[in-house]
């Protein structure tokens, strides 16, 4: 019953924090502020009422238009609140038998602050999504504090497991942070190839930035899969898709089309986060290990 409740409280504030996102993903590319004005249609700039910004409902009770000036409202504000509620239901069902509890390391308030700090981290790598994708943008505001609190979260995570023996948890630091640098330095080395074969950039440095966040919060095995995920599955299903709706595009001009392989890192970021430890482990024994 705990596991149920859990998850549904989860989900609904998940819508919550969605509709926050929502502005923040309008907003933060304009340089606007996210507190002021309150929420507004971005076509005639009239303040929204209160049953207008109820997640999802709303969307679906106007049937996606300003009921003032009738602007389309973009599906993106629907699956962005069901996404954040999605992952976060997710996250929460699988952590369920820990809230209460704790384990035998850690007692449970910490796993709790634990918890609390990845459903952040998912609400982060959805807003990184969406902003590569509308803009080819991965901000460092978003990153850089993200790697840092990902170093912070599982070294408190580590200390506890390891009984607070110093040695141990110097190595387990020492191993993350050159597990972070290992994972941008992957993304630079294929920059810098791409550069020396096409003589072009392909990858931006927020990329390397987005899989040392990954690696700050996964651990570079889980950044790893999340790179594997997000460019090889989710890349060429996606490239797959260009070739096949627009046909007679120039020949080779679908190889300079720009995709945003910040969103593909972060997809595969949220399905290595979820259940990278069951793909990894059912791998392992299809190889045979």
């Amino acid at each position: 019953m705990l596991r149920i409740l859990a998850t549904i409280f989860a989900a609904l504030i998940g819508l919550a924090f969605g509709s926050f996102l929502n502005v923040c993903l309008s907003r933060w590319p304009q340089g606007e502020s996210i507190v002021h004005p309150r929420s507004h249609c971005r076509a005639c700039g009239r303040t929204l009422t209160w049953w207008e910004n109820i997640p999802v409902v709303s969307w679906l009770a106007l049937r996606g238009r300003c009921r003032t000036c009738g602007t389309w409202i973009s599906f993106r504000y629907p699956l962005v609140e069901v996404s954040v509620a999605a992952v976060w239901a997710i996250l929460v069902w699988n952590s369920a038998d820990l809230l209460a509890i704790g384990t035998e390391y850690a007692p449970y308030w910490l796993t709790d602050v634990a918890i609390g700090c990845s459903l952040g981290f998912l609400w982060l790598l959805v807003a990184l999504a969406v902003l590569d994708f509308e803009h080819l943008w991965l901000p460092d505001f978003l990153t850089l504090p993200g790697i840092a609190l990902g170093i912070l979260v599982r070294s408190v995570m580590e200390l506890a497991a390891n009984h607070y023996i110093e040695p141990q948890i110097a190595r387990k630091f020492l191993w993350n942070i050159l597990g972070i640098l290992a994972a941008a330095a992957i993304v630079l080395a294929i920059r810098w190839l791409y550069w020396l074969i096409r003589h072009r950039e392909g990858l931006g440095l927020g990329d390397a930035k987005l899989l040392a966040l990954l690696a700050a919060w996964l651990g570079l095995p889980m950044a790893l899969l999340s790179l594997f995920l997000g460019v090889v599955v989710a890349g060429a299903l996606t490239a797959l898709a260009l070739l096949l709706a627009k046909p007679r595009r120039a020949p080779g001009s679908w190889a300079a089309a720009k995709l945003p392989l910040g969103t593909f890192l972060c997809i595969g970021g949220i399905v290595s986060a979820l259940w990278g430890q069951q793909i990894l482990s059912a791998y392992l024994r299809w190889a045979g290990f």
